[in-house]
């Protein structure tokens, strides 16, 4: 009796489709040259929407203060500054976040009010959005900035003015061509 073992192949040796995630994305290098853009960026939006100083480190994942400024003497002095990943991550939700917002309402001002008021949405349970995005977490985050891409792409926001006549569409609303 033959027994034989597969063996198991090393990810070298797949198929690069079988990992679409290019993880040269994370090299210092690549980080180093998104850091002090990103953190500035960050900050810009971090006053627009008023935050204090505890929720700016609560929404970077609670670097010490002494750690955040020294972060952000760094960057805006452009000189090189590397940020974790994690940090890296919040800040691409931050800078979603704000994008989504400018897309959704006509001003600045509407989107801010609209994290700062309480919402009945289901993940927000009746808190303001600011609350999950300066909970601490990177899924609170992400969270909001899915609610908000979502709602670009037309669900979950309450209806408005332009919905007022809007009605459920039908078989016979489909053609087939």
């Amino acid at each position: 009796m033959t027994l034989l073992i597969a063996a198991r192949p090393l990810e070298r040796d797949l198929p690069a489709m079988r990992f679409p995630l290019d993880t040269t994305r994370f090299s210092p290098a690549n980080r180093r040259r998104l850091s002090g853009p990103g953190l500035r960026t960050f900050l810009a939006i971090a006053d627009l929407w008023h935050l204090t100083e505890v929720e700016r480190l609560l929404v970077l994942g609670g670097p010490s203060r002494s750690t955040f400024y020294g972060w952000v003497k760094v960057a805006r002095e452009h000189q090189d500054l590397t940020l974790s990943t994690d940090t890296l991550i919040r800040i691409s939700a931050v800078l979603g976040i704000h994008k989504s917002l400018r897309i959704l309402f006509q001003t600045e001002q509407d989107g801010v009010e609209w994290l700062r008021d309480p919402h009945g949405s289901q993940p927000f349970g009746g808190q303001p959005p600011l609350a999950l995005i300066t909970g601490g977490t990177q899924d609170g985050l992400m969270t909001v900035r899915r609610f908000l891409d979502a709602a670009r792409g037309g669900l979950f926001m309450a209806p408005n003015e332009a919905d007022a006549d809007a009605h459920p569409l039908s078989d016979d609303d489909i053609v087939f061509t």
